[in-house]
């Protein structure tokens, strides 16, 4: 049933028509429907001379996440592309609520925007479906998987996870070191509490990452999410990836 949520995603109009229907191919027919509406809008709503670069940067995202970067990478829109050239694009989609942007901190401590990296961020989109749908993911590849699938299925469990932190109120960061492949996928400030959060795609539980950053910087609490039961360890606690939106109730009370 997650899986069936990762590829219908949370868009009002494709939720009914599946109640309704029970079929995807209806689904990702409105997916798409809504995808080139928002097409249209860029050119409708946004100057003109930046119409482009928002097409370029919007088209560049799904990209980005399979690549699994330590933060976006403006030259992946295009050969030589410079962060002053697509600003007013990011900040045009992310006012319009069509991207989230996550940035990395330098520090997990309180208070965690005082220790913005402002040049390095992540960008997610509204929507898993719609992630999906630009992917042209079909629904048995994403339910059943493959070997060819792995990247992108890891970008479409952090998209997921990020949904539903922010439904939840929460303000979302990442981590990455600075001189080794250490990463947090997500970093989150709890009351007077640092808490780095490791996203598993399936019932993988390795957690190298987390296991660095909690040796390092010693946090009272850390949250791994997987496709794994619910389980307390003396270092981590694992939340399937059904109940992370719980993950106040299910950490800290």
């Amino acid at each position: 049933m997650l899986k069936h949520y990762y590829y219908i995603g949370g868009m009002p109009e494709v939720v009914n028509s599946f109640k309704k229907n029970r079929d995807f191919q209806k689904v990702r027919d409105i997916q798409k429907r809504i995808l080139e509406a928002y097409e249209q809008d860029f050119s409708k709503h946004a100057p003109n001379d930046i119409v482009p670069r928002i097409r370029m940067l919007w088209n560049s995202i799904p990209t980005q996440l399979a690549k699994e970067n330590r933060k976006f990478i403006y030259g992946l829109i295009k050969e030589g592309a410079r962060a002053k050239e697509f600003e007013i694009a990011m900040t045009w989609l992310i006012d319009c609520g069509l991207i989230h942007k996550v940035n990395r901190i330098t520090k997990p401590a309180i208070p965690l925007n005082a220790y913005i990296d402002f040049s390095a961020f992540k960008l997610f989109f509204v929507d898993v479906g719609l992630l999906n749908a630009m992917g042209n993911v079909d629904v048995k590849t994403l339910i059943e998987g493959n070997s060819i699938f792995e990247e992108f299925k890891g970008a479409i469990t952090e998209q997921f996870v990020l949904q539903q932190l922010i439904a939840d109120k929460i303000k979302v960061y990442y981590w990455s070191s600075e001189k080794s492949k250490a990463e947090i996928d997500f970093i989150i400030q709890y009351k007077n509490f640092v808490v780095p959060i490791e996203v598993k795609a399936e019932e993988n539980l390795q957690s190298k990452s987390l296991k660095v950053f909690c040796e390092k910087y010693k946090p009272q609490f850390a949250i791994r999410t997987s496709m794994s039961d619910f389980r307390k360890e003396n270092w981590l606690t694992n939340i399937s990836l059904y109940a992370i939106n719980n993950v106040s109730f299910s950490v800290f009370e």
